[in-house]
């Protein structure tokens, strides 16, 4: 059976719920929810699996804080043996307005912290899912922009593009991720807060 694995970013703790740096794990509940599965605590991460099509796909949000992502997602693709090729990443991006998304399939780190030390441990060669956040912040606020949390009118933006990410994740499953992103990159600029300006 194909195995697919999907990690959302963010940081655990309660503390920690629907501030932007966690888009990554709102995204993974969102498609958790919609599948109808749970999270269980398990080595390094938050972990639930679903089918789709006959593909197993394993949901994983790193238990290790941001920093250190990495852990997570090397651990869970060598004890799943999961092709690296099969691996999606979805995280925040401060370049991007609020509700804009781009899919690559590989990449910087863009300056990510998460997708830094990913690239330390398993290089650059893997899907990622960017989810932007804006950067509507004064010099040196960028640690405080990233981890305050969204309120009700930055939900109304956002919510659309959880939902177009949860089609995006089943694309990539089914379709692969050279369609997925001729499909969803298009849509993907515009979709947010202030994209005509």
């Amino acid at each position: 059976m194909d195995k697919y694995l999907i990690c959302g970013l963010g940081n655990p703790g309660k503390e920690y719920d629907r501030t932007r740096h966690n888009t990554g794990f709102m995204i993974l509940d969102a498609f958790a929810k919609a599948s109808n599965i749970c999270f269980e605590d398990k080595r390094y991460g938050f972990v639930a699996e679903t089918t789709l099509k006959g593909k197993k796909v394993i949901l994983l949000k790193p238990s290790t804080f941001m920093n250190l992502s990495g852990n997570a997602v090397r651990y869970w693709l060598d004890k799943e043996n999961v092709d690296q090729k099969r691996l999606l990443v979805i995280c925040d991006d401060l370049n991007l307005p609020l509700g804009e998304f781009r899919l690559k399939g590989n990449g910087s780190n863009g300056g990510h912290n998460g997708l830094g030390h990913i690239q330390q441990l398993i290089g650059q060669d893997y899907a990622r899912l960017r989810m932007g956040i804006g950067n509507e912040f004064h010099r040196g606020g960028q640690i405080d922009w990233v981890l305050g949390h969204y309120d009700e009118e930055d939900m109304k933006v956002l919510d659309p593009s959880i939902h177009t990410a949860i089609e995006i994740i089943n694309s990539f499953i089914l379709k692969g991720l050279n369609e997925t992103m001729n499909t969803y990159n298009r849509l993907g600029k515009g979709h947010g807060r202030n994209s005509t300006d």
